[in-house]
């Protein structure tokens, strides 16, 4: 019977009828700690096991911390049945320990997370070293999690590190048995693309995401109900990763394509592909901002906002965090129309949300808090409200302090960033010693991070360089404001010369201001 409900609550799962899911889930779990008391020999396992189950249907309603609750006891269990029968149940601990590291992560307790991931990794090096056919699967699922654990806490060249061995792992799976192990190849492509792309490494991020789409689409051919999702999200990755190196009109292309894929999923099965759609018609509004198509843009911007409050209204839990992302995406659209009082108005609902989300997990959406507070600077200040815009972006500041001092890995590129928009808004007040204090602070970290991956930051570097010649300027210190001016254009120009269509705008602004500091300064 307990088995029968599990089997029960994985299926109603799948067809999106969550309440009912977890409710079966609930009551397996409530027969096998009965059979456990009597018998705990022939049940604990069946208990772990349901445990594991229930922690992923809580995890679906947003219960966060429900499910790791019922993941804790999971671990719990397979370790005292592991101390007593290491053979037979330390692949139940690892894939326990997995799951473990995705609800610390769900919870934002990132370093819990990453203990977690690492004490799986470890048990599936053991297992696989003695049963490699067995166990190299499962070893390279862990690394893919590691992947994603070391991301999350700003520790990108690592990341790499583990994403780049489980790709390795994969290829070698796929060329015995392809149709089990290239969608799981495709999977790691995707997150090496990402890894290489957190390093600046462009042009190998645009290969690997290719390399994902192109067996995504092989995939989608032979098995299309299963592997189109895949592929739409390969198309989405690979969208941004063309937009990175300035190849705009097919970035384009690439997610219309995935949008295309999301809408017929999402008709047939809307309940599961929404969420997805939604996301693939904000990344689409980017795409068609970026080549000049606002209008259009602001049609799939509204459209995926009216699908996030669709949502919201239904699972407020679990939606409404995705819904105030959709509003801050609103919100450039409806400014780049120069439908200012709409964008501020849309900003401000985004910065309500996330105040509310953050009341209650602090530790989650405090970032999405910082960033909304952000673009609410830039709304007020588009109206000509400087005084709060500038209270908006000091409270953006304060919160970034706070997390880069805790994680200073993960976020201190959004405190350079918040600190640069502070010497902004200082200097429109006409506080120009303020301002060039905040904007040194700000190169000041983006020296740090350029100086250890020069790929990804320098870029930024040379803005932050820009913003302090102005601010220089600005005190008529011609001499040292084109200094600056002139070690931003020798930052930013090997990244120009490379991807001249994705640096084009960035140059034109270093070049404006390198003229004028040229002329004061005789």
């Amino acid at each position: 019977m307990a088995t029968s409900l599990n089997n029960l609550s994985n299926d109603l799962g799948y067809l999106g009828r969550r309440e009912e899911a977890l409710a079966a889930s609930e009551e397996a779990v409530k027969l096998y700690r009965h059979l456990a008391t009597s018998r705990p020999d022939a049940f604990r396992s069946n208990l772990a096991s349901a445990l594991n189950n229930l922690s992923g249907h809580l995890s679906d309603l947003d219960r966060r911390e429900e499910a790791l609750a019922a993941c804790e006891e999971a671990v719990e269990l397979y370790r005292q049945l592991g101390a007593s029968r290491p053979d037979a149940f330390r692949s139940d601990l690892a894939m326990s320990l997995n799951n473990l590291s995705v609800r610390l992560s769900d919870l934002d307790r990132w370093e819990e997370a990453l203990v977690a991931c690492e004490e799986a990794v470890e048990l599936y090096r053991h297992l696989a070293a003695s049963r490699p056919d067995t166990f190299r699967p499962d070893l390279t699922m862990s690394l893919n999690n590691l992947f994603g654990r070391l991301s999350n806490l700003g520790r990108q060249e690592k990341a790499l590190v583990a994403c780049e061995e489980a790709v390795e792992l994969y290829r070698q799976l796929a060329t015995s048995r392809p149709d089990v192990f290239r969608p799981s190849l495709a999977m790691s492509l995707n997150n090496m693309s990402v890894g290489l792309s957190d390093v600046g490494r462009r042009e190998e991020a645009l290969a690997a995401c290719k390399e994902a789409v192109e067996i995504g689409r092989h995939l989608a051919v032979s098995r299309p109900d299963v592997s189109r999702p895949d592929l739409a999200m390969s198309l989405s990755n690979l969208s941004n990763r063309l937009s990175d190196v300035g190849r705009r009109e097919e970035a384009l292309v690439a997610c219309e394509e995935a949008v295309e894929i999301r809408r017929h999923l999402a008709g047939s099965r809307s309940h599961v592909f929404r969420p997805d759609l939604a996301t693939s018609l904000s990344n689409l509004s980017i795409r068609l901002s970026d080549v000049g198509r606002r209008e259009e843009a602001l049609v799939a911007c509204e459209e995926a906002v009216e699908i996030r409050r669709h949502l919201a209204a239904a699972r407020p839990d679990v939606f409404r965090s995705p819904l105030a992302g959709a509003l801050n995406n609103l919100f450039g659209r409806l400014s780049d129309v120069g439908r200012r009082e709409e964008a501020l108005a849309t900003c401000e609902e985004a910065v309500k949300l996330y105040r509310h989300l953050a009341t209650s997990r602090p530790d989650v959406f405090r970032p999405d808090l910082a960033m909304s507070l952000n673009n609410l600077s830039v709304g007020l200040s588009d109206l000509g409200r400087k005084e709060e815009a500038l209270e908006a972006c000091e409270k953006a500041v304060e919160i970034r302090r706070q997390l880069a001092a805790a994680r200073p890995d993960a976020f201190r590129p959004d405190l350079a960033m918040s600190l640069n928009n502070l010497s902004v808004g200082l200097s429109d007040l006409g506080r120009k010693e303020e301002a060039l204090e905040a904007c040194e602070k700000a190169v000041e970290i983006r020296r740090q991070l350029a100086a250890a991956r020069p790929d990804a930051f320098r870029p930024d570097l040379a803005m932050s360089l820009n913003n302090l010649s102005v601010c220089l300027s600005a005190l008529e210190l011609w001499e040292e404001a084109l200094a600056a001016c002139e070690e931003a254009v020798r930052t930013l120009s090997p990244y120009f010369l490379a991807y001249p269509a994705a640096f084009r705008d960035r140059m034109a602004i270093l070049a404006r201001v390198y003229l004028q500091c040229a002329e004061e300064a005789g």
